[in-house]
Formats: structure tokens, C-alpha cells, sequence
């Protein structure tokens, strides 16, 4: 159900523009899940207008790519939030306007009141977001458009790290990209996957992150699904 083609022109790109902005480094870091990963994907160093406009640009075009068709934009509280305004304005630039809408993480009680925010939440809606790690924010994003009487269609994301789900301490055969489409029978539509990183890493000609590849390998191989 996934619907990334590996290693396409454009994941390529997409990682490679990751390094340069240092979004994505090499290393070795501990995941929330206790790995020690020897990669780190940060999405919140899109953290200029020239950064985050390129990485809209990804997204526009994964989406169109994908041909999976959606009403409107969901982001789930924080990152969410910039990415479905951002993503909002290059579908525009592309010819598909489509609103958008967020959810707050604390319900405000006055003004108009509520946890969501934007245009109505209504039609197919799609959610954004930068990974899927545990599967919570997506969890959450799907109950609020329900409430709101419309219908989830699909999750976009940044990077699948392509990589087994943990659930109280104990490793799942599953990822929690795959968990989502099995559980929810949604598509989930990422930029790029680890095995793009990987296809990337074979080809640099740079000695630092070629020496980098035969450690995400060995991370995939471990927990790789």
C-alpha cells in the first residue's frame, strides 16, 4: 500500500538536499525507541524561508506524483502546522488550491473555541506530517477529522525510516509507516525512504559519507522491515 518508488530522481534530490541543509547527519544517536542510530533526520531545521520552500516543493511534487486525490491539508500540531501552510502555497503555485487546517495541542476557550484551526475540516483529508515515528500524532489527526465529520484519505511524509515499530519495550515485525497503512487502510505517501539514504550514500564521491554507508546498512539490517 505504500506508495514511494525507491530510489526515484526525485528522493535523490530530496536526500541530498536533507545533507546539505543538515537536517539529515550522520553519526551516532539514540532514537526514542533506545536505538543507537547512526543517522538523524530533524525536520525542524527547515527553519528558513529558502529551506522550507524547497522542502514544500518536494512534497507538492511527491503529491502530484502520487496521483492520490484529497480536498484539503491536516497538520497535526507543531510541525504540522508549517508544513500543511507551506505545502498549501506550492500545490497552489502548481494549480491544485486546496485549504488547509491544524489542530492545537491545548483547546482554547474563547474566541471561536475548539482544537481546530483553519478552513472547515471536511471532504478527503490528507495529513502531513515529517516522519512517522509511533504512530501518535497520525492517531490523533485521524480521530479529530472523523469527529469533525470528514474522511482521512492518506498521510504524506518527509522520510520513512523503514524501520521496525516498538510497542511497550518489544520490537514489532511491522514499521509504524506500515502499521498506519494496515491499521487505518490509508496510503502513506513519503518524499523518501532509508533506502533511498542508502542508494545516496553508494553514490558520493565524498570520503566522510561514503564512510557513513556500511553503518546504515548495518542499522537497516538490524531493524529494517
Amino acid at each position: 500500500m505504500s506508495n514511494t518508488p525507491s530510489n526515484s530522481a526525485l528522493a535523490q534530490e530530496f536526500v541530498a538536499f536533507a545533507v546539505q541543509s543538515q537536517v539529515l547527519r550522520f553519526g551516532e544517536f539514540k532514537t526514542k525507541a533506545g536505538r543507537l542510530s547512526p543517522y538523524f533526520f530533524n525536520a525542524g531545521l527547515f527553519d528558513d524561508g529558502a529551506k522550507l520552500g524547497r522542502l514544500a516543493q518536494f512534497y507538492a511534487q511527491r503529491l502530484v506524483d502520487s496521483g492520490l486525490q484529497f480536498d484539503m491539508l491536516f497538520g497535526p500540531a507543531y510541525k504540522g502546522i508549517t508544513l500543511a501552510a507551506a505545502v498549501s502555497i506550492e500545490l497552489a503555485r502548481l494549480g491544485k488550491n486546496v485549504p488547509f487546517a491544524y489542530n492545537r495541542k491545548e483547546a482554547k476557550d474563547h474566541g471561536e473555541g475548539g482544537t481546530l484551526v483553519g478552513a472547515p475540516v471536511k471532504g478527503r483529508v490528507l495529513i502531513i506530517d515529517d516522519v512517522i515515528s509511533a504512530g501518535t500524532s497520525v492517531r490523533e489527526s485521524i480521530d479529530l477529522i472523523a469527529k469533525a465529520g470528514a474522511t482521512p484519505c492518506g498521510v504524506t511524509i518527509a522520510l520513512d525510516r523503514q524501520e521496525k515499530a516498538t510497542l511497550n519495550g518489544e520490537e514489532c515485525p511491522e514499521s509504524a509507516v506500515q502499521q498506519v497503512e494496515q491499521h487505518y487502510q490509508l496510503p502513506v505517501v513519503s518524499i523518501a525512504t532509508l533506502a533511498d539514504l542508502l542508494q545516496y550514500l553508494s553514490h558520493q564521491s565524498d570520503p566522510a559519507l561514503v564512510s557513513f554507508h556500511s553503518a546504515v546498512a548495518a542499522y537497516r539490517q538490524r531493524y529494517g522491515v
